[in-house]
């Protein structure tokens, strides 16, 4: 699969739009168009085959089934990962498994885009502190938005295109000569994280009270048979009327 200038500009503005932070679309980018199973889909669509995209995509979500960014720590980038993972492992047509072992190292380069990003903006808070100086709301109303999302654009499509573009050829010539046990390793690896991300997900649902309801629903899938949709409508229902019966009257006790 070749990967055009302008399908390498679109997965591009994909990743700006997962990025934290973007405006235009509301809270969509941080919650949705980050996720590597959403840009994924994306990315497939843009390359032709959303369906193939959103394989990939969701192979590359599970090891970042745990993920969260506190305050402005951000560990990993997974609209990178995701993006990225996905154009380069259909373009060099390696499976979800080796595409995985792509992303997860792609995800820590992201991290320094975010960095440097941030570090430029310092620059927009200065000049709007002089503006709060002068009492000017509607220039620090601009430099508050425009500024930094064209900063952000700029950091963001920019790399992915160009990643996009011309990172698909190397990738397959590193493929081709990993072939045999090498790339039989990778894919092994690439097996592997996910289980990490599904372990670190357990690892948050042992809270008191939220571990019983994983059990519950884990035997009601297996035992009983039932289709999926059912069981996530029960799930819905219960997790309700525990939040509003339960946790709602401890929050009021105290």
């Amino acid at each position: 699969m070749t990967i055009h200038l302008w399908q390498a500009f679109l997965i591009g503005v994909i990743y700006y739009f997962g990025q934290m932070g973007t405006p235009w679309i509301s809270l969509a980018g941080t919650h949705t168009v980050m996720r590597p199973l959403v840009n994924g889909a994306l990315v497939g669509l843009v390359l032709g085959d959303p369906v193939k995209g959103t394989i990939y995509g969701a192979a590359i979500q599970l090891p970042f089934l745990a993920w969260i960014g506190a305050g402005g720590s951000v560990p990993m980038d997974t609209a990178l990962a995701g993006t990225l993972g996905t154009a380069l492992g259909m373009a060099s047509g390696v499976s979800p498994s080796v595409a995985i072992t792509l992303a997860v190292p792609i995800s820590l380069i992201g991290t320094l885009v975010w960095i440097l990003h941030m570090t430029v903006d310092i620059t927009f808070v200065h000049m709007a502190d002089n503006e709060a100086k002068k009492g000017n709301l509607g220039r620090i109303n601009f430099l508050h938005v425009w500024p930094p999302q064209i900063t952000m654009f700029i950091f963001s499509v920019v790399p992915a295109m160009l990643a996009s573009y011309f990172g698909a050829g190397p990738v397959k010539a590193v493929i081709s000569g990993l072939s045999g046990t090498p790339l039989h390793v990778l894919t092994v690896i690439g097996g592997l994280l996910p289980a990490i991300g599904i372990a670190m997900n357990l690892q948050a649902m042992t809270a008191k009270g939220t571990l019983v309801f994983f059990l519950l629903g884990f035997m009601i899938a297996v035992y009983s048979k039932m289709a999926i949709l059912p069981i996530a409508i029960f799930a819905a229902i219960i997790a309700y009327v525990y939040t509003k019966f339960v946790v709602g009257q401890k929050g009021g006790a105290r």
